[in-house]
């Protein structure tokens, strides 16, 4: 007890404790290099798993927008992509909002259902949404002269598409007696409503 205060006190390492040193001796690294290694982050794009569609939404769901250019707009889901966005359409003829994706967190699902059963979008998918390549890139004397923003140029192929989705909902939802007005009228709150006491 005497001996082992003493080289407590003094700094001297045991018997166990010099035999695990000398064990690890030889895992420390004797060479460091002079510039730091890049370890690459963690991204969400090397993601594989998507997210979970929730239970409330299936397709055929009408959904309330919640953010985004069309937010406050009442859509049809279509599908749930690969990516766990969702397919939606207005349609584009009653509302103005044309197929697009959308994530689920900024839409709020309600009880109101219409039957897409008989509506083909397989050809649909995520890499279908994805922007074309530029053919070229601008000098900087094109840059600094061109200031006001292009237009979005749509594609022959999505018109057409957007065409044959719309004219197939439409009969779906002419078939819901004021389903068309319920989709056309915009989500607002007024002051005083509570939503999260609101049944949709």
């Amino acid at each position: 007890l005497v001996l082992h205060n003493q080289q407590k006190v003094l700094g001297i390492a045991g018997p166990k404790k010099a035999a695990k040193a000398a064990a690890t001796v030889g895992k420390s690294p004797r060479f460091y290099p002079a510039d730091d290694v890049k370890r690459p982050l963690p991204s969400r794009k090397s993601k594989k798993n998507a997210a979970k569609v929730r239970s409330s939404i299936s397709a055929g769901t009408v959904l309330i927008l919640l953010a985004g250019r069309f937010r406050g707009k009442r859509v049809v889901c279509l599908k749930a992509l690969e990516s766990g966005l969702l397919l939606v359409s207005g349609p584009y003829k009653i509302n103005g909002v044309p197929l697009r994706r959308v994530h689920q967190a900024y839409v709020i699902a309600t009880t109101t259902t219409v039957d897409v059963s008989a509506i083909d979008v397989s050809a649909i998918d995520d890499a279908y949404f994805a922007r074309a390549a530029s053919s070229g890139e601008e000098g900087e004397d094109e840059f600094f002269a061109n200031d006001a923003a292009k237009p979005a140029v749509v594609s022959e192929t999505r018109k057409a598409d957007q065409k044959k989705v719309d004219a197939a909902l439409l009969k779906a939802v002419e078939a819901v007696p004021m389903l068309k007005q319920y989709l056309n009228a915009k989500f607002s709150l007024s002051k005083g409503d509570k939503p999260h006491k609101m049944v949709f």
